[in-house]
């Protein structure tokens, strides 16, 4: 383990995200979104299938043969903790190693709106956090999950592949469940997780047709279900979720949605203008009567835009409206918040209208 332990080290020194790592080439270090070439000396295959052959269990390995990659959490005592993907290119192993930040960190420290406390304390329903890869959104949702914790007494129960925030009890009793680990399979067990007395349940990911189904059905339970999406905005996140189901349960699963919905918080990460790290850009979208209408009448792609950004009574928020408060609060920069934009020309006119630019 001493190769391994040595990559792990080199990424916790040097405060980086992730690691990657694949024969031939030194090891490239990401920092605040941006990678660079390590000094570490490059690994040959063997040493590469080494380090694997330490890091997965059988059944793991198994999986890595059957599939051409794997996931699994790596602790090591005083260093951290990690998510490790290890898959096959050209023939021999790759790795990529993220950091997992120890605890979870409230929503006020992550910068996010003041209405994500408010979804995070409804009592039932669901509420989806989405992004891009890297995005933030793991970190997003552990923070809605500290928040329930922080504050409710409740039995909260996390189905993840891997476990990648810790969660120790607070208020609230906490169950961690490692999909491949402590249980079999994610379906199944989300279909079971209501005979645990769950109040809250956090899925770590929605990407299929099934997953879909049966966290809607959770949320209609009378349970709140949190969940993560990779899709790019909050109208995307609904558009998605809706086109998981088969074209001949549409209308049903139209409606079980739109009763369920509780709200989308979709995000980006920009540079701050300081240098000084990154900073989420937060679209939001709140489950109002007006966003169940749009989405049972099937107008969701065109309607949900417009109720989002006249829906600041209700605490929603579109990402050019953020962009524009993040710019104004001197956060980032005026290029980035036009590169970012969904509409730059119409973000560059309310800019030169506040004053705010030329």
């Amino acid at each position: 383990m001493a190769q391994l332990n040595d990559l792990l080290h080199h990424l916790m020194e040097h405060r980086g995200s992730d690691l990657l790592v694949k024969a031939g080439s030194p090891p490239r270090l990401r920092v605040d979104g941006h990678l660079h070439r390590t000094d570490l000396a490059s690994l040959a295959p063997a040493e590469i299938e080494a380090v694997a052959a330490e890091l997965l269990p059988p059944a793991k390995a198994d999986e890595l043969r059957q599939h051409g990659e794997v996931d699994l959490a790596h602790s090591v005592a005083g260093v951290g903790r990690f998510r490790v993907n290890v898959y096959r290119q050209r023939g021999s192993l790759g790795l990529a190693i993220r950091r997992v930040v120890p605890g979870a960190p409230s929503i006020g420290d992550l910068g996010l709106p003041p209405v994500v406390e408010r979804l995070a304390d409804e009592e039932h329903g669901l509420v989806l956090v989405s992004g891009p890869a890297a995005s933030g959104r793991t970190t997003t949702a552990a923070g809605i999950l500290d928040h329930i914790n922080t504050h409710r007494a409740r039995h909260i129960v996390t189905l993840e592949d891997p476990i990648e925030v810790l969660h120790t009890d607070k208020e609230s009793f906490v169950s961690q469940r490692e999909i491949g680990t402590d249980a079999a399979d994610l379906l199944t067990t989300l279909r079971r997780v209501g005979r645990q007395d769950a109040d809250v349940i956090f899925v770590s990911q929605i990407d299929d047709p099934s997953t879909a189904a049966a966290v809607v059905a959770e949320a209609a339970s009378g349970r709140l279900v949190v969940s993560t999406m990779t899709t790019l905005s909050a109208t995307e996140t609904v558009t998605r979720l809706l086109d998981l189901s088969p074209p001949h349960q549409q209308r049903q699963a139209r409606h079980a949605l739109a009763s369920v919905l509780r709200g989308v918080v979709a995000q980006r990460l920009l540079e701050r203008a300081d240098g000084g790290g990154r900073v989420p850009a937060v679209e939001v979208l709140v489950g109002t009567p007006k966003v169940a209408e749009a989405i049972t009448s099937g107008e969701e792609a065109t309607l949900l835009p417009q109720l989002i950004q006249d829906g600041e009574y209700h605490g929603m928020q579109s990402f050019d409206q953020a962009l524009f408060r993040l710019y104004k609060e001197n956060l980032i920069g005026v290029r980035d918040a036009l590169s970012a934009a969904c509409r730059p020309e119409d973000l560059r006119i309310s800019l030169q209208h506040a004053g705010l630019a030329s």
